[in-house]
């Protein structure tokens, strides 16, 4: 069973019995971009799940630019291609991993325990000589049964309270320019969450664009957050709720296990001009 990261040997190596294989390439600036690449070539029998149609709900202007999805319906997806309880679920995409870590968060959500991301994603898929094709995938059509989350979130009145109490430590990860409210170009407020620590997600990986070792993870997370810190009093936000689930599978594989996220990120906290901005 493949919880956190799968190599492209070892999915390789896996029977198609029980596995499912789910694309997750997008581009911010070309929304059918990852379509279009999954039509051209993919993982055989990877199905495409979009990062605004399939791995987010409706947004209210309000909620961020990728508020969560509706847990039901994306059951009601994730059972149409196949997953079931007994699945192996592997994401990938052909960017840092972040819209895979996604799925794989929102797997977690739903309490499906078996769902881990292709390290290195398609690149490390092709380099490694992996087979692709252009066919549509075969649907095996099941029942996905919702069970007790894996992953916990927040909402933005926890971390509106928690300016006060500071019952827990936000971490950005978002870029330290984007952080500082410098050069922002995609929310219309520049800046950060009052008290909230700083972890680009690029840093979790390695020159070859894979997660660095765990022990190295490990080190670097204690290094910004003190060591002996308490994984349940991380909560993990970004832009919109995307990077940040890189956080997060980057704290999982170093074995702190329990951190949470915001899904609204900065883009619903600077929606409502009543909330504070650090820059």
């Amino acid at each position: 069973m493949y919880t956190t990261l799968i190599s492209p040997a070892q999915l390789a190596g896996l029977s198609s019995e029980r596995l499912v294989v789910l694309d997750c390439r997008f581009q911010l600036d070309q929304p059918d971009y990852g379509h279009a690449a999954h039509a051209a070539s993919h993982i055989p029998g990877a199905h495409y799940l979009h990062l605004d149609y399939h791995l987010s709900g409706s947004k209210n202007g309000h909620n961020g630019r990728h508020p969560l999805p509706d847990g039901q319906r994306l059951a009601v997806d994730l059972g149409a291609i196949g997953v079931d309880e007994d699945s192996q679920v592997v994401a990938y995409d052909d960017g840092a991993g972040q819209y895979a870590a996604r799925a794989w968060w929102l797997l977690r959500w739903l309490g499906h325990e078996q769902v881990a991301v292709l390290d290195g994603g398609f690149a490390a898929w092709r380099a490694g000589g992996g087979a692709v094709d252009a066919k549509t995938p075969q649907r095996r059509s099941c029942r996905f049964a919702i069970r007790p989350p894996l992953q916990q979130a927040v909402d933005a009145g926890a971390v509106q309270a928690n300016l006060a109490s500071r019952d827990f430590t936000v971490v950005d990860a978002r870029s330290g320019e984007r952080f500082r409210g410098i050069g922002e170009t995609i929310d219309p407020v520049a800046g950060h969450i009052p008290g909230a620590a700083n972890r680009f997600f690029m840093s979790n990986l390695d020159a070859g664009q894979r997660y660095k070792p765990a022990a190295q993870l490990r080190a670097e997370w204690e290094a910004l957050l003190g060591a002996g810190f308490d994984p349940a009093s991380i909560v993990h936000q970004c832009g919109s709720g995307v990077t940040a689930c890189h956080n997060l599978l980057a704290m999982e594989i170093a074995g702190f296990s329990g951190s949470r996220l915001y899904p609204g990120s900065w883009s619903e906290w600077c929606s409502d001009p009543a909330r504070p901005v650090e820059r």
